[in-house]
């Protein structure tokens, strides 16, 4: 192409130089016109040169300018193929978080009657462990160690509060198998000291329902958008042929006295569980429970075989604003006694046929600075855990017993969310030698 531009510009040149000539032009002018011709052949043959080195110069910056956009490109899809590796494996990292938790409560009571009686205690002291294999599936374990020390001559006790595995499946579902905490009331599943008001949990939700009450099985639940969320399941249940005629175990609590705890339970007869909650305004919890099962298990002359336990409770909890207003009934039975108590006459405490218990109470949140709160309560609860026995001859039956009725005032003070400290006083309607005062430090994380 260079040398076609030259040609053309050679013909063009001597073309006009031709038209340009005079028909007369004499050698010296012919000459001169010549060499103007040749001057200018050899501008147009440096300004091809130069043209030629601009080219060349052009073609290199082309070159340069490709090769670091291709080093570019390559290093940029190097650095995101080495971002979406470090963030797959930090996903991956999140997925697999083991996490310890832990909560434990101290507590000092003294009787207003009998203030030889005042005592402290460790009441409890929790490690939990919770490990999330991925997305979907965790492991959950709490070990608890009560009153202290464990051992033959000491009252405290050491033991698995909960122990179980649990899988997230489609629609919200999820299902869980091994040991875990039955979906009653209101404190069951969630008894943290920074969760509840009061030194001790109220009697309600010990004596009535016994918290915290675990058993071994498996279950499913689901939760919507509705704010409706429910559990169910297959799980051992109590052995009534451990009730003690001649204690006070059964007058205190009936079921604790007859729970198994995952503890070689006797699983010939399974019981079943359902709760149904509802969420569905900011604030407010609306829900109830059952659990139902034979507590016999066909132990060998065994007068309560076809005994059953059946628990209910409905409850409810409304926050709103620096309030927390919460209420709960419950109330258990214990069928086809009879037999059993029969041969239990004379004993101080046969097995009761019904059993209840309701409480309201109260919280108000009156100051709050920084990581410090107040917060005043008061509570009413009344609970009998022997309303009613089977009938069974004149004069060999056991009176029904009084319904207590306890009123707690007191406060909690809070330090940021993990630390509370605690002070009640109780009033005993029944048996006022009870009333005390409670003062305990409690923690969660």
């Amino acid at each position: 192409m260079k040398k076609t531009l030259l040609a053309q510009a050679l013909c063009i040149a001597f073309v006009s130089s031709a038209v340009a000539l005079p028909v007369h032009a004499s050698e010296a002018e012919l000459l001169q016109k010549i060499e103007k011709l040749a001057a200018e052949l050899d501008a147009i043959k440096a300004e091809l040169v130069a043209t030629r080195k601009q080219a060349a110069i052009v073609e290199k910056k082309q070159e340069v300018l490709a090769n670091t956009v291709n080093t570019t490109v390559a290093n940029n899809a190097t650095t995101v193929s080495a971002g979406n590796a470090s963030m797959a494996s930090a996903a991956s990292n999140m997925m697999q978080k083991t996490v310890i938790s832990s909560y434990g409560e101290i507590s000092y009571s003294r009787p207003t009657k009998a203030t030889n009686q005042a005592q402290t205690d460790v009441g409890r002291a929790v490690i939990g462990i919770t490990h999330r294999f991925d997305e979907k599936t965790k492991m959950v374990a709490e070990f608890e160690w009560e009153h202290a020390i464990a051992s033959s001559g000491d009252k405290g006790e050491t033991e698995v509060e909960q122990l179980y595995v649990e899988h997230e499946l489609n629609n919200n579902l999820r299902a869980k198998a091994g040991l875990f905490l039955m979906p009653v009331g209101l404190l069951n599943t969630t008894h943290e000291p920074t969760a509840y008001y009061g030194v001790q949990r109220n009697f309600v939700e010990t004596a009535i329902i016994p918290t915290t009450w675990r058993e071994v099985g498996a279950g499913l639940s689901g939760s919507y958008d509705n704010g409706v969320s429910w559990d169910a399941g297959l799980t051992t249940g109590f052995d009534l042929s451990k009730w003690s005629a001649t204690s006070s175990d059964g007058s205190d609590s009936p079921l604790r006295s007859i729970h198994q705890e995952g503890q070689l339970a006797k699983s010939r007869d399974l019981s079943l569980h359902a709760a149904l909650n509802w969420r569905g305004i900011p604030g407010l919890l609306v829900g109830g429970s059952v659990f139902t099962g034979k507590a016999g298990h066909g132990t060998t002359n065994f007068a309560g075989n076809d005994a059953r336990v059946t628990l209910w409770d409905v409850h409810t909890r409304f926050t709103p604003g620096r309030w927390d207003l919460s209420a709960l009934y419950s109330r258990g039975t214990i069928s086809n006694t009879e037999a059993l108590n029969l041969t239990f006459v004379g004993q101080p405490t046969p097995v009761p046929s019904s059993f209840f218990g309701w409480y309201t109470q109260a919280a108000y949140q009156l100051w709050k600075s920084n990581d410090y709160s107040l917060t005043p309560f008061l509570r009413y609860e009344q609970f009998n855990t022997a309303n009613s026995y089977a009938p069974i001859p004149q004069g060999l039956g056991v009176a029904a017993a009084g319904t207590e009725k306890v009123t707690t005032l007191g406060t909690s003070f809070k330090i940021g969310e993990g630390v509370v400290l605690k002070a009640d006083y109780q009033k005993f309607k029944l048996d006022n030698n009870r009333d005390r005062l409670n003062l305990g430090v409690g923690y969660s994380f």
